[in-house]
């Protein structure tokens, strides 16, 4: 049943995703009140899909590549929802909604069905590393996500033209709220994910832990990640450049990503 429910909920996402570009274009009243429901319900479908996935696989985290996709798509349409009703603005969702559309795409209609055989498979502190990681990433990409809105924003204010625009965005500085506080709540939890598996590392894998390409990497993205809050909140750093610093340090977190091809701890399996 839990893939019956992963599909149902990609078909909401698809719906929410096609629903939210009238509303945030052309700020169509009967698409707003379509996309809000159906993602809602899209969100409940994947929650419920993940957790008979994961009671019946016995673990309580994602082990592989499609059930790390699942949950990252669930955190990128929960983040859509929220930001929503914070600042009642759909110009995220033309970013998020497809996202996690596509990212269950695969887990839905391509499960993996592969085991991992992972030391401390079962640990409740090896669930909470990855869940604690993943939400980091999310808050991230929301955060350069805000901040190419700004980037748009604010050119349409220079060139007076929003009495032609087709997208409605909010202003300047609810667009710059959200992407610092994206930065805000993503740091700790980045942290503290960090801070889990180095612990947990050391106790399976001793001092070699430290000398693997994706935790020099990982300790890396948490310096840009200090890096680009400090220079956000202290330099007043908005705009294109806000841009770059964000997708540099998306850009690291790609590489983490691609250093699991190349890590003795951290490489799942896929099918």
């Amino acid at each position: 049943m839990s893939l019956l429910w992963l599909r149902v909920a990609v078909f909401l996402y698809g719906t929410a995703a096609l629903a939210v570009v009238p509303a945030a274009l052309y700020d169509r009243p009967r698409w707003r009140h379509l996309a809000i429901p159906v993602a809602v319900l899209a969100v409940l479908f994947h929650f419920v899909s993940l957790t008979e996935t994961l009671n019946a696989a016995h673990h309580s985290f994602p082990v592989d590549t499609h059930e790390t996709q699942s949950v990252l798509g669930l955190l990128f349409a929960l983040a859509f929802l929220l930001v929503y009703w914070r600042y009642r603005t759909f110009a995220l969702g033309i970013f998020l909604l497809p996202l996690a559309f596509l990212l269950g795409l695969l887990p839905a209609f391509r499960p993996g069905l592969e085991t991992a055989n992972i030391p401390g498979l079962q640990s409740g502190w090896l669930f909470l590393h990855i869940a604690l990681l993943l939400a980091a990433y999310a808050a991230l990409f929301v955060s350069l996500v805000a901040s190419v809105l700004y980037l748009i924003q604010e050119r349409r204010l220079k060139s007076k033209s929003l009495s032609t625009a087709t997208i409605k965005l909010p202003p300047l500085a609810t667009i710059d709220s959200i992407a610092l506080k994206s930065l805000l709540i993503g740091f700790p939890c980045m942290t503290a994910g960090l801070l889990i598996g180095s612990l947990l590392a050391q106790i399976s894998y001793g001092a070699a832990y430290f000398g693997d390409p994706k935790i020099l990497l990982a300790f890396a993205m948490w310096l840009a990640y200090i890096g680009m809050i400090y220079i956000r909140r202290h330099s007043g750093l908005r705009g294109r450049r806000a841009v770059y610093l964000s997708s540099f340090v998306f850009m690291v977190i790609l590489c983490v990503w691609a250093a699991n091809q190349f890590s003795v701890v951290h490489r799942f399996p896929t099918p």
